[in-house]
């Protein structure tokens, strides 16, 4: 019986030394745990026996323990690269379709070939879907999908409208509308430009030119009155049902018989476009500030293309809308508080975060992101029960209970940090110190069996 006791004891020490090994093996592991190898007594009798001089029989492995504590944070330099501070798991799926789920702490993610974010062995990281403000639709596991991060951004959009907050300097001289020129800044008190686009989503540059008219000048009412013509790719292009305005020489605009209609524009004393008495603005001729269509400008006398030639739609038309927003004051040059415009162009992949809360969002080259989702996470009531599958990768069993999906940044489950990845949690020189205990213990046992070899031969010598 005392060789079996010794036997086990070296069986133990060996456990023992398998699981230190394997923690020191691991040591550079990204989302590595440690095990603990945790050892009970053998001890047998019946109702019979003497428990005064029974002797136990030995010891055997218990348990090999995982240890979820918290591994220290690298930084990267890969948005993709997440760490969690918390209790959490990232939830991955074998692959795209899979309800399959597996769990894991190492988060080194990359792009597959087809934008979907996967770890080295090509398991999928899973997604809440979200809606427009961040928030999460439904925190479901079987409701999660793989991110994926798209390379473009949706489909050209034509512009519409522009939306301008504007002032305009109420110091500057009046000039003489007939002698515009956009060739020659002296002809024209400001201007402005924005970029636009076609129903293809080619690029056009929409340019504002502001006068301040001299024919205004000096007369009781409406002397602060403005005329405003547009250009686009430097072609001019009429304001529908606008004021025409004929040039001399020796503007580029004197062409014989050429006419271009501005937006007349008529500010208040207070440097207010005009309104009535009841607050209904008025200084707007035409009320509504819109080109023509964009096909027909410009016109055949000034020569040149036309605007749209590429078989976009010739009947886009552009609206610019300042309201209220459109002011002039003394003491200031002229300045643009706001532009935007509605119209958008295929965008290329710049940009990809992911927040704390693990709200992925790609941001492309037209100005315009999106949110792609919220990196799922799951908690467990027994962490150390769950199934090692290898990979730094788990599964749920009857020791671990269920998944618990959660998000990051609520409850217990941790913050997510992009750019950083979770080191092992293996503390190098414990584990030295546990593999000297442990070759100790085998050292032991081993020579209490030889002690128990040797008084078996000499009992087996007896005569």
């Amino acid at each position: 019986m005392s060789m079996s006791i010794s036997v086990s004891g070296i069986n133990a020490a060996q456990k023992h030394l398998d699981v230190t090994s394997n923690n020191i093996a691991n040591v550079n592991t990204i989302g590595f745990k440690n095990s603990r190898a945790e050892f009970a007594d053998m001890y047998a009798n019946s109702i019979f026996t003497d428990n005064r001089t029974a002797v136990g029989n030995g010891v055997q492995t218990a348990c090999v323990s995982q240890q979820f504590s918290q591994g220290s944070l690298t930084t990267t330099k890969n948005a993709l690269d997440l760490s969690i501070k918390g209790d959490g798991f990232f939830v991955l799926s074998p692959d795209a379709n899979s309800l399959d789920r597996t769990y894991t702490r190492a988060g080194a993610f990359q792009c597959d070939d087809d934008g979907y974010v996967v770890n080295s062995m090509g398991s999928y990281l899973q997604v809440y879907d979200v809606n427009n403000d961040g928030t999460v639709k439904s925190v479901s596991l079987d409701s999660t999908h793989p991110l994926r991060i798209p390379s473009s951004a949706g489909s050209p959009e034509m512009t519409t409208r522009v939306d301008s907050s504007m002032t305009l300097p109420a110091d500057t001289p009046y000039l003489n509308v007939k002698s515009f020129d956009p060739l020659d800044s002296t002809t024209f008190n400001a201007s402005t430009s924005v970029k636009v686009y076609d129903s293809l989503g080619e690029a056009h540059t929409a340019t504002y030119y502001f006068i301040k008219d001299q024919e205004a000048q000096g007369a009781a009412t409406d002397a602060n009155t403005w005329q405003m013509f547009m250009f686009i790719d430097d072609k001019p292009v009429d304001i529908e049902n606008g004021n025409d305005k004929e040039f001399i020489a020796p503007s580029s605009l004197s062409k014989a018989g050429f006419k271009l209609k501005s937006a007349q524009i008529v500010f208040d004393d207070k440097g207010n476009v005009k309104t009535n008495d009841t607050g209904e603005i008025t200084g707007y001729t035409p009320a509504i500030i819109k080109t023509v269509a964009l096909g027909t400008a410009p016109v055949a006398e000034y020569g040149g293309d036309k605007i749209i030639t590429s078989g976009a739609n010739a009947e886009q038309q552009i609206e610019y809308l300042f309201g209220k927003n459109l002011h002039m004051y003394g003491g200031t040059s002229f300045s643009v508080e706001a532009i935007s415009q509605n119209g958008s162009t295929v965008g290329q992949l710049t940009n990809v975060q992911i927040d704390d809360k693990g709200i992925a969002s790609a941001t492309y080259s037209n100005g315009t992101s999106a949110k792609l989702g919220m990196i799922a996470m799951a908690n467990f009531a027994n962490p150390q029960g769950l199934t090692q599958i290898g990979d730094t990768c788990w599964r749920k069993s009857l020791d671990s209970g269920d998944a618990v999906p959660c998000q990051a940044t609520v409850g217990t489950a941790g913050a997510i940090q992009s750019s950083a990845l979770e080191e092992s949690n293996t503390d190098l020189a414990t584990q030295l110190v546990e593999l000297i205990t442990a070759q100790r213990h085998y050292q032991a046992n081993s020579r209490a069996l030889e002690v128990n070899n040797t008084v078996m031969d000499s009992i087996l010598n007896v005569r």
